[in-house]
């Protein structure tokens, strides 16, 4: 059974998404636990990435940050390692192929496992390469969590029979980022995922306010929260964190 279903349970999940290493990881950490205590249900935690094509301009300027200072694979474990001593929230990594392919996929995967997370995204991995991992994955009791966009179209239903943890529904195209305003037909995107898998789903990309986060949560089971919180780091640096929770406190009240 999924642990990641517990952010799910009787509830609206808010996801709260966080590059590790910006500005630095003792910020990470501080960052984490404000959200978490102020209602964060799940924390996607950024692996930062020198070429992430899915980011806008906000998640790239943090991944470049936390480059800058030096974060490393084996740094984030390590945080990860810190925060599991209390925060009892899923988490997964997000991240890109090429991270754990060069770490070592079955070494990332065993590590994930021992320092307790929950799953992994990644969002440049095709649905139909997804068996380079997907085998280690389970070796190592680790959620591949699937990305669905307004482009899968005929393939929605099939992706969704397979998903793991949770379905993670990307609002629109393009990069992540806030958007004033989101148009794509997410109901009968969501829709076509229940018919076909009783695993949660949420929606990421541009979301900013609680109000879209409401709509969002009230079409699916939960709203993703990236840039908007990056924002906030990148504004306050090392004293973000108070700020962190106030946001996410506004957020969650919504849900």
């Amino acid at each position: 059974m999924s642990k990641i279903k517990e952010a799910f349970d009787g509830k609206k999940a808010f996801i709260a998404f966080i590059t590790c290493g910006d500005p630095d990881l003792e910020t990470t950490a501080a960052c984490v636990r404000a959200a978490v205590a102020n209602g964060a249900g799940l924390i996607e935690l950024g692996i930062p990435f020198s070429d992430p094509t899915a980011e806008g301009p906000v998640i790239q300027g943090a991944n470049l940050r936390a480059l800058t200072g030096g974060v490393t694979t084996d740094k984030i474990f390590e945080l990860v390692r810190e925060l599991r001593q209390d925060v009892k929230v899923p988490m997964v990594f997000m991240t890109y192929a090429n991270v754990v392919f060069s770490y070592g996929a079955e070494r990332f995967l065993s590590t994930c496992q021992q320092i307790g997370m929950d799953g992994i995204i990644l969002p440049d991995l095709p649905f139909e390469e997804k068996e380079e991992f997907l085998p280690l994955c389970h070796t190592y009791g680790v959620d591949l969590i699937s990305l669905i966009a307004p482009t899968s179209a005929n393939r929605i239903a099939m992706i969704a029979k397979e998903a793991e943890g949770f379905v993670y529904v990307v609002s629109s195209l393009g990069v992540t980022g806030t958007r004033s305003e989101i148009t794509t037909d997410l109901k009968s995107i969501v829709e076509v995922i229940r018919q076909n898998t009783d695993v949660p789903c949420a929606i990421g990309f541009g979301i900013s306010n609680p109000e879209q986060a409401k709509r969002m949560a009230d079409i699916s089971d939960g709203a993703i929260v990236g840039s908007a919180i990056i924002k906030i780091i990148e504004k306050y640096g090392r004293e973000a964190a108070p700020h962190v929770g106030d946001y996410v406190r506004t957020m969650t009240a919504g849900l």
